[in-house]
């Protein structure tokens, strides 16, 4: 049996602490492991920041729409957002074998999502971007 939720926030920085607030309550009422919990958490907030500061760069804050399934094996996530198209294999990859000094100040929001989630899908259309990932929980 899965459990859907789902929310809709201004794409702003204050948004961000709305969403990993979602993500813990819905988890944590489904039984979801903390640890599944917190590297959702980390997912979306690397996600939706990105939305913030370049999906809807040079445009009045759209809206993100975070929809969450869970299920027994996993928690699947659902980020929209009506932003600028993005190509996540445009983005530059970050040297995350440099030392501190020498490396740029973010850019790790891609690696750390994928580092993190299990299957990863990203879809552009008319209707906006989705980026789809799903968490294996035991």
């Amino acid at each position: 049996m899965s459990q859907r939720y789902q929310m809709t926030r201004a794409a702003e920085l204050e948004s961000l602490s709305v969403f990993r607030q979602f993500i813990s309550d819905c988890c944590t009422s489904s039984n979801v492991p903390s640890e599944a919990i917190f590297d959702l958490k980390l997912a979306v907030d690397e996600a939706c920041t990105n939305i913030i500061e370049h999906g809807y760069k040079g445009m009045d804050p759209g809206s993100i729409i975070l929809s969450l399934r869970v299920e027994p094996d996993r928690v699947l996530v659902r980020i929209t957002d009506f932003g600028h198209i993005f190509e996540p294999a445009d983005a530059p990859k970050p040297d995350v074998n440099a030392a501190l000094e020498d490396r740029e100040l973010g850019g790790l929001g891609l690696f750390l999502i994928y580092q993190t989630m299990d299957n990863i899908d990203f879809q552009t259309s008319e209707d906006g971007n989705t980026l789809t990932f799903t968490k294996f929980i035991k």
